[in-house]
């Protein structure tokens, strides 16, 4: 196989959109299968979404942070990372739009999915943290590394907790939409279906993987910044499972599972800037990247914030049948992306 890095321009493009589709198209296979886990498995639509589902999908970006961080690229590496949970925080106000009974947030509330939005904004925050302290990294590692992995299984711990013995719950109004209206009819064996799945995520992250090469040859050759080819491209890219099965889950009525999906694969993508400070060999990558990267983790934290208020708030109908919320995420994401390529 040749290198990629030095295929001509027209090769790159089309190798970086033939991983998309290919992205797109087997991530879309995985909502179907991970709905029909979640009911077998007792373990709810919220949990599956988080880690069945929210890894699963994401394995496309964290190869591409690994592969991009390891290559010399922490600005792409850690926008990959950062852009891509802002683009499918996104992804839930166009989901919204698919919903038209009630508000996506109002009808898939669940106790689960708000433990895990809060957790989402601590990792988020850590990595700023980083930036901002004094440069200490053990064999290259940053300790705040391995402490956000301990927060993220800490918080999935927290997740089956209130699954379990929840202390409240959301008030059910006539567009609140349960899991046991969902009804499992797929013929296909549980070990079948769960091959199926671990398949998928084999050749997705394949696909991750040709994205970051291709998308580091890109940036090179178009003397675009890395900042914005990781937030605006391989970001992108590497989320569409996240686009296609949220779509797929609402549409199928599996609500919380498509809003699990995507906030506990934002927790899990938060792990990218952890995976790529192991695979970074120069030192701490939280003090080899950029302003860009530390405003794309800023703007994480403040949409999973107006997620969380719209998770906590529930307004059954907003402007244009969908809620406040996701009006304001999507202003948020489309002003940051306007401004970042105004920047250059």
């Amino acid at each position: 196989m040749p290198d990629i890095q030095s295929l001509p321009l027209p090769w790159l493009g089309a190798l970086f959109i033939a991983s998309a589709l290919l992205i797109a198209y087997f991530g879309s296979k995985m909502a179907a299968i991970a709905d029909v886990l979640a009911d077998r498995t007792g373990l709810g639509e919220a949990l599956i979404g988080a880690v069945l589902l929210g890894a699963g999908t994401s394995i496309s970006g964290i190869v591409t942070s690994i592969t991009t961080a390891a290559s010399g690229a922490p600005e792409l590496a850690v926008s990959n990372a950062m852009g891509g949970i802002a683009a499918q925080t996104m992804f839930l106000a166009l989901a919204d739009i698919f919903y038209r009974k009630v508000n996506l947030e109002h009808a898939g509330a669940s106790t689960v999915n708000l433990g895990q939005a809060t957790v989402l904004i601590i990792l988020s925050v850590m990595p700023i943290m980083a930036y901002s302290a004094p440069q200490v990294a053990f064999w290259g590692v940053h300790p705040v590394s391995p402490i956000m992995i301990a927060v993220y299984l800490i918080g999935l711990h927290n997740a089956h907790s209130i699954r379990q013995e929840p202390m409240w719950q959301p008030k059910e109004t006539p567009g609140l939409r349960v899991e046991a209206e969902d009804i499992e009819n797929d013929p296909r064996s549980t070990p079948l279906l769960a091959s199926l799945f671990a398949g998928l995520v084999l050749i997705v992250g394949a696909c991750g993987y040709l994205v970051g090469e291709t998308g580091l040859a890109l940036s090179a050759t178009l003397g675009i910044s890395q900042g914005v080819v990781g937030a605006l491209g391989t970001a992108i890219v590497t989320s569409l499972p996240e686009l296609v099965t949220t779509i797929a889950a609402v549409r199928r009525g599996a609500l919380q599972l498509a809003i699990g999906g995507i906030i506990g694969g934002n927790m899990f993508d938060a792990l990218f800037v952890s995976a790529s400070d192991v695979a970074y060999r120069h030192g701490s990558i939280y003090h080899a990247i950029g302003e860009r990267s530390v405003f794309w983790m800023a703007l994480v934290c403040l949409m999973t914030a107006v997620l969380l208020l719209g998770l906590l708030r529930r307004e059954k109908q907003g402007p244009g049948g969908i809620g406040w919320e996701s009006v304001l995420l999507l202003a948020l994401w489309l002003g940051a992306a306007v401004l970042q390529v105004a920047l250059g």
